[in-house]
């Protein structure tokens, strides 16, 4: 399936869409031919049992795991003083800026609010407790927020940044209709996640790879695929972690 020829007649709720998301948007709500984008999102039933999953796991996890971010807070400030948090803005459902939290990687004075920097190996802007936090991917657990306040899902297209780069030209212009990835909350972790396309876009392929699957996601979008990709996600970081 190649993302840049997709379109829907959806009407999209896009009052409140950034500047550069609300002319695709209303591109994408003016065209004809995609009517496989109705039949994935009218699932109401599929739709609230999924926000009910992701409050119900996602307050358990914060009650649980406030100890564990206690811990990792201290490693962090004792390393190199400073935030605790690094929050960002980033794409949220209907083209959407929401402000996303994670906890700080970087340097306290070399962090990039922006994200349109892209980290890559050894970089000499992330720390060491912040290398582990990365690999491991618990640097997004505070997260789990977004998702108890309904900015994010448990499963969903990736967060990204606005601007993003892919193969060094702005995603949107690399693939049309870009934004169709939109049309539903974005993940804590996703279908391309789970089939490894994490890490720099730096690469046409790598980067139309990730929207192909976000695309897949939305158009096979179910409960019960909900639940493989967070156990196939599990899976995968306990064979090992490939962030950095």
């Amino acid at each position: 399936m190649n993302p840049g020829t997709l379109s829907t007649t959806l009407p999209l709720r896009s009052t409140s869409a950034a500047p550069g998301a609300q002319a695709e948007l209303d591109a994408i709500s003016a065209s004809r031919g995609s009517s496989w984008i109705h039949a994935a999102l009218d699932k109401p039933f599929q739709f609230a049992v999924k926000r009910s999953m992701d409050i119900g796991v996602s307050g358990f996890a914060l009650l649980v795991l406030l100890p564990f971010f206690l811990m990792i807070a201290a490693a962090i400030v004792i390393e190199n003083r400073g935030p605790v948090l690094f929050s960002q803005q980033r794409w949220g459902r209907g083209g959407k800026l929401i402000r996303i939290y994670k906890f700080r990687s970087m340097r306290s004075d070399m962090c990039d609010v922006s994200g349109v920097r892209q980290t890559t190996a050894n970089d000499p802007r992330v720390t060491r407790v912040g290398a582990f936090l990365r690999k491991t991917n618990l640097d997004e657990l505070p997260q789990l927020i977004n998702i108890l306040i309904g900015d994010m899902s448990l499963v969903g297209p990736r967060c990204h940044v606005p601007k993003m780069l892919a193969a060094g030209v702005l995603y949107e212009d690399l693939v049309r209709d870009y934004h169709i990835r939109h049309l539903v909350r974005p993940g804590l972790t996703g279908l391309a996640q789970m089939n490894g396309y994490r890490g720099p876009t730096d690469t046409e392929e790598a980067a139309r790879g990730r929207i192909v699957h976000d695309i897949e996601y939305i158009k096979t979008f179910s409960v019960l695929q909900d639940i493989r990709i967070i156990i196939g996600t599990a899976v995968r970081e306990f064979r090992g972690g490939t962030g950095f």
